[in-house]
């Protein structure tokens, strides 16, 4: 470790200062074989790779698979250095040591861009080319899934741990029979020689654990086999025939079952409860009163011998609940707050280069003058977001026992290690005597990166007699009660000469700041007094890829009561929707086609414009249309990877109808094109669904939305057909999950421009 560099760490001032290091080996994160304590019949060979009597291989999971097939994807990197056909491989659940931190989501929460190229970047860090956080994510590692971190982070580590393991099984063997290592071959789990000796995996291995891996060689990108290949994903089977075991799915001997109610105001209280009517109803057996646990709302839960039944019981509770001091958060009056952020000025300054205010001042000035001149124009525009809700399908659910001074948590969780914390805090345990099980995941989208439904799942055990409870959210509680997309405000300035050239590039935004929260519910140990900027709820305003010579990007950091989080593709959900519906706007204004007016943009980005250019031409852009159609389009970048889309729409009975989209992704090394557009399908769906209803109205506290019906989805004879194609690249693997949700918004409104000539400018997009 030759280069030392300091790390805030957080995004929590008053926090200790962490000591990283520049460009750790990746060898370090390998692990000893003990960590991992091996089943009968196999043998750890490190912290990643089991081998079993039968050749089988087992692979360490630490993350959590909720439809994005990282099931699938990391068993393929180790099956690849292996040699060993993927079929042969199986996952176990990691354990909870730092060794399986996420050091590429720990980057990705930096308050500040580490990878941005440009010397103007507002914090002055710029040139740090790659941030490798190694003591940092060993002490304090974030065991979590998210941020599309989970390939990206595993791509070196899981292909050394394969590797390592396949040179101490070549080095068994080389020992046994006495012949040079470089001699021998590898092939589907079998090493073999010249001579006609072979063994296989499970023959060598208890001579591979006591045999050094000597030199330590990756296979070359030319000698692979599997990656890259669309290979059949390996939860698919059980999610067909039903065998899958979700959270819900979780049936301990004993269970009992809970249901949830909480206060109908955000932040309210509870009162006093009258529970005799329900205790009285059959199979109705405790009333568990629930404080603000992790950042919730307070309310009770009721224990029974089935859901029905607890259900029951909660519809016979009588309750008095308590407001909020103050009436609790309004969207209207966040709107007006956000807005008044923006025109305050003021905020932290993420990207400046060049002379903005003076580009504005002269193009003003030119607009003043008499006689009508052309020069340069200065354009304004208003956009806005609404508060957003998860709509997760599976519904939030945590199933716990407490027996014995030991806790065991059955939760469909992106958190296991905060998992396991809150729930030693609540049972007032040591993190020791929790043992955390995760099954799939219903849906993630950032809900499960909370442990609120894990608290309140511990204190329902606490009182169900040492058996195993199931607590259940109804829908209406999980939509009414989620951690919001932030609502989000942003004022967009551009200069265009009088070539059409776009000069100047201004963006002031305003909204809650995710981070802070999110540490204060889910890691309060390093809550501090002193707040460093959340970059997540301004990317995608301050990172664009277009060769602007003048830009300045401001967010303004608020806090308005309404409880925020994590929300598929973060801050870029929204700022996608902001920055490509003004380029939308300048192309307009400059009579240029938007794709070519991107492009020209977009001559120092030649990654950009190959991303552009494909999804362009395999949607015949400029070429005819179905009468009654237009084309729309939008280019971003998120988690590593950029995407382009080509929307085209229709009006159906007035409404919008989204027929085709084109999406063109340069995402680095696909580890499995099929996966790949899998995730592009579901983003756009997902996507779409937000864009055409997605939205939270608050009214003095009460979210007024409950159900489906209320914010509907894309039903499957509404889904467009999504056509994906892949930019071939030799980078390391960027971000899938998330990347395909940005750029459909604003290439949706696009295409409703062209049909309307209406320019919309607040999601969710409804004509007039």
């Amino acid at each position: 470790m030759k280069r030392r560099t300091l790390l805030l760490g957080g995004a929590a001032g008053g926090t200790a200062l962490l000591v990283g290091w520049l460009a750790m080996p990746q060898r370090a994160r390998l692990g000893a074989a003990g960590l991992w304590p091996p089943a009968e019949g196999e043998v750890a060979l490190n912290g990643w790779i089991k081998i079993g009597a039968d050749g089988r291989v087992v692979v360490a999971m630490p993350r959590s698979e909720m439809g994005q097939g990282v099931h699938t994807a990391l068993p393929m990197l180790a099956a690849e250095e292996l040699d060993v056909p993927l079929a042969s491989v199986r996952i176990a659940q990691a354990g909870a040591d730092a060794l399986y931190g996420n050091v590429s989501m720990l980057l990705a929460g930096l308050p500040f861009h580490p990878l941005h190229d440009e010397a103007e970047d507002g914090f002055g860090r710029a040139k740090a080319a790659r941030w490798v956080v190694g003591k940092v994510a060993r002490e304090i590692g974030i065991n979590a899934t998210g941020g599309s971190t989970s390939v990206m982070d595993a791509w070196e580590v899981v292909r050394l741990a394969g590797a390592t393991a396949r040179a101490s099984l070549l080095g068994a063997a080389a020992l046994q029979w006495r012949l040079p290592v470089d001699e021998l071959v590898v092939r589907e789990g079998v090493v073999s020689h010249p001579s006609g000796r072979s063994a296989a995996y499970g023959e060598l291995a208890r001579y591979a654990a006591a045999t050094p891996p000597g030199t330590v060689r990756l296979k070359p990108r030319s000698a692979w086999r599997l990656i890259g290949t669309p290979a059949a994903r390996l939860d698919v089977p059980a999610k067909v025939d039903g065998s899958a075991r979700f959270g819900i799915d979780v049936r301990p001997p004993g269970l009992k079952f809970a249901v949830l109610r909480l206060s109908p105001w955000l932040g309210g209280g509870l009162g006093r409860l009258e529970t005799d009517a329900a205790l009285r109803l059959p199979g109705v057996e405790r009333v568990v009163r629930l404080p603000a646990y992790a950042g919730s709302t307070a309310g009770f839960a009721v224990i029974g011998r089935s859901t029905w039944h607890a259900q029951r019981g909660a519809a016979a509770v009588s309750v008095d609940w308590t407001p909020p001091s103050g009436g609790g958060p309004d969207s209207r009056r966040a709107r007006a707050t956000l807005e008044q952020a923006v025109r305050g000025g003021g905020g932290t300054v993420f990207f400046t280069r060049g002379d903005v205010a003076a580009e504005e001042r002269s193009a003003a000035g030119a607009a003043a003058q008499a006689g009508g001149a052309p020069g340069a124009r200065l354009l304004e525009a208003w956009y806005a977001a609404p508060h957003l809700a998860h709509l997760t399908m599976e519904p939030m659910n945590c199933t716990a026992q407490v027996a014995d001074g030991r806790v065991e948590v059955w939760a469909p969780t992106q958190v296991p290690q905060m998992a396991r914390d809150v729930a030693a805090r609540v049972a007032g345990v040591a993190p020791d005597a929790v043992t955390v099980h995760v099954p799939l995941l219903g849906g993630g989208f950032g809900r499960r990166l909370e442990v609120d439904y894990v608290a309140q799942a511990v204190r329902v055990a606490l009182d169900a007699g040492g058996a195993p409870v199931q607590l259940l959210w109804p829908r209406e509680e999980d939509t009414t009660h989620d951690f919001y997309r932030p609502m989000h405000v942003a004022r967009l300035r551009g200069v265009l000469g009088p070539d059409g050239g776009l000069r100047s590039l201004s963006v002031a935004s305003a909204g809650d700041a995710i981070t802070p929260r999110w540490i204060e519910r889910a890691m309060p140990a390093l809550a501090g007094p002193v707040e460093l900027p959340d970059k997540t709820t301004a990317e995608g305003l301050f990172d664009l890829p277009y060769g602007v010579p003048h830009q300045r990007m401001a967010h303004v950091h608020t806090r308005t009561g309404v409880p925020v989080g994590f929300w598929r593709s973060v801050g870029h959900s929204h700022n996608a929707f902001f920055s490509e519906g003004f380029i939308d706007e300048l192309a307009a204004a400059a009579g240029q086609d938007p794709v070519a007016f991107r492009r020209a943009l977009l001559q120092g980005a030649p990654r950009y414009r190959a991303v552009l250019d494909l999804a362009a031409a395999k949607a015949g852009w400029g070429g005819p249309l179905p009468r009654g159609r237009a084309r729309g389009v939008a280019l971003h970048e998120s988690f590593g990877s950029v995407v382009a889309q080509v929307v085209e729409a229709s009006l159906e009975q007035g409404r919008p109808r989204v027929h085709r989209v084109v999406c063109a992704i340069d995402c680095g090394t696909v580890v499995n094109p099929g996966i790949v557009a899998q995730q592009m399908e579901g983003a756009v769906v997902f996507a779409l669904s937000a864009a055409l209803g997605g939205g939270v109205d608050i009214v003095e506290g009460r979210v007024q939305q409950r159900n489906f019906p209320d914010q509907p989805l894309v039903s499957l004879r509404e889904a467009p057909q999504v056509e994906t194609w892949v930019v071939p690249s030799e980078r390391a693997p960027g971000g899938v999950g998330e990347p395909g949700v940005p750029p459909l918004a604003p290439a949706l409104a696009g295409a409703l421009h062209g049909l309307t000539g209406q320019r919309l400018r607040s999601l969710p997009l409804r004509l007039s």
